[in-house]
């Protein structure tokens, strides 16, 4: 089995919270003012840790599949179905019960998820958001999390954190009660996508139902970035 270190876990939380900061700093913004350029950060993000993960199996004389445990032929269209309507579905509860919790509505939705962008950059993210953090997040979580910690509850537990905890800070905006309620949104999921995973040892599934969820996202803010007013009709501004 491919070594990857657990410590790297906390990885994108912190190149998360960094980039945004730098982003303000560069631009003379406030972070809440840049939100709207998640998408394009999380893919360099992606990126990022893709080559990073590359890296550590390419040293080991290995390489990415090996690192999530991927297997030819094992998975089928009926588990890659259902682990696929589970994320939907935990998904989107996840973010009603979260939003619930922290602003007393059902549904909500963060209006900073999909904020509009240059249209052309709203295009080719359609195409590179939902892969790449496929790739970046199911490498780090399973392969560098689940598969590396020996404790069984621990090799479920410590990586879900982790991989919701990224979200608070995809955008990065220091507020606490949206801090809260992202974290929230998503650890459910990513709760449920661990210990399937640590059960199944099968990332396949995970990953297609991942882009899917993705895919809904950013065909959201394509849509916000190319029909004007879109945007304020749907947040209800």
């Amino acid at each position: 089995m491919v070594k990857c270190y657990p410590i790297l876990l906390p990885l994108r939380c912190v190149v998360f919270l960094l980039v945004f900061i730098a982003g303000a700093f560069v631009t003379d913004k406030k972070v809440n003012d840049i939100s709207n350029w998640w998408s394009m950060v999380a893919s360099i993000v992606n990126g990022i840790t893709i080559m990073i993960l590359i890296a550590i199996t390419k040293k080991q004389k290995s390489n990415y599949w090996e690192l999530v445990n991927y297997q030819k032929g094992k998975t089928t269209g009926g588990q890659i179905t259902i682990v696929s309507v589970v994320i939907v579905l935990a998904g989107m509860a996840g973010m009603y019960l979260a939003g619930f919790i922290c602003y007393g509505v059902i549904p909500y939705a963060a209006p900073q998820m999909i904020e509009p962008i240059p249209l052309w950059l709203a295009v080719i993210n359609v195409f590179i958001l939902p892969v790449s953090t496929a790739f970046a997040e199911e490498g780090l979580y399973l392969g560098c999390g689940v598969n590396q910690i020996q404790n069984k509850y621990g090799a479920i537990i410590v990586p879900a954190l982790f991989f919701a905890l990224q979200h608070s800070f995809i955008p990065a905006l220091f507020d606490v009660k949206y801090i809260l309620y992202r974290f929230l949104s998503f650890l459910p999921l990513t709760l449920i996508l661990c210990w399937y995973y640590y059960k199944e040892r099968n990332p396949l599934p995970i990953m297609v139902g991942h882009a899917i969820i993705d895919v809904a996202t950013v065909m959201q803010i394509l849509a916000t970035s190319s029909i004007e007013g879109l945007y304020q009709e749907m947040c209800g501004i």
